[in-house]
């Protein structure tokens, strides 16, 4: 029983560690496009500029008419899009039964849980490649790590010092995690996951190590091995 735990663990630790490389090679790409994308951006818009003084003398402005600045593909900003209940297994995990949206939106959501476990989401997703924020993030940005297979460890002014400290030195050295201070949450210590929530007595609570073996990237992740970094900074 032991050997086959051992590997099942080292198989794990591998594939994490392929995720990492992944990502740090992505973030790697992606700064190079984002260099490019850029220079395209601001030689489109010197012409652009030059063409429309050279156009603008003669026509009207028609941009403040009509609903030409409507975005008629808008997902509704006050709804998370959600719909359903959480269910409490026997170890205590609460699992989301019902709809979780996935849409892209920017401006804030009304989640109908604290913390959010899923729904519609900043575009935009927290770093969280054992990132351990100090100050409370937008739930959206959240939400989007969540989609992309993290846990989210979070804590209010109630959690003891030496458990925060505990849960924040786990989550530096695990890949698809991160952490952050919560205060409209029902219990001082939480972790979630995408349609996944427990709350935790402390640090050494055994449904911590279950809870990030069994989410972190686990089965229920909607975009597994998407990336982890380059998104919201601290």
């Amino acid at each position: 029983m032991g050997s086959t735990d051992n590997s099942s663990g080292a198989a794990r630790k591998a594939r994490i560690e392929e995720m990492r490389r992944a990502e740090r090679s992505r973030a790697r790409r992606n700064r190079t496009v984002v260099i490019a994308a850029s220079a395209v951006a601001v030689a489109g818009l010197v012409v652009g500029g030059v063409v429309l003084m050279d156009s603008g003398s003669g026509r009207k402005d028609t941009a403040a008419s009509g609903d030409n600045g409507k975005d008629t593909g808008d997902v509704n900003s006050e709804s998370s899009g959600d719909s359903g209940h959480f269910t409490t297994g026997k170890d205590g995990v609460r699992t989301w039964q019902g709809t979780l949206s996935r849409n892209h939106v920017t401006t804030p959501v009304s989640y109908p849980m604290h913390p959010p476990v899923g729904g519609n989401h900043n575009p935009v997703w927290a770093d969280c490649n054992g990132e351990v924020y100090t100050r409370q993030l937008h739930d959206e940005n959240a939400v989007h790590s969540l989609e992309h297979g993290a846990v989210w460890v979070t804590y209010t002014l109630k959690a003891a010092k030496t458990d925060v400290e505990a849960l924040a030195a786990k989550v530096k050295k695990t890949p698809y995690s991160l952490m952050s201070p919560y205060e409209n949450q029902a219990a001082p210590l939480m972790l979630s996951a995408w349609g996944r929530q427990v709350s935790v007595k402390s640090a050494s609570d055994p449904e911590v190590d279950k809870f990030f073996a069994d989410f972190v990237q686990g089965p229920q992740t909607p975009e597994p091995g998407a990336s982890c970094t380059s998104g919201a900074m601290k």
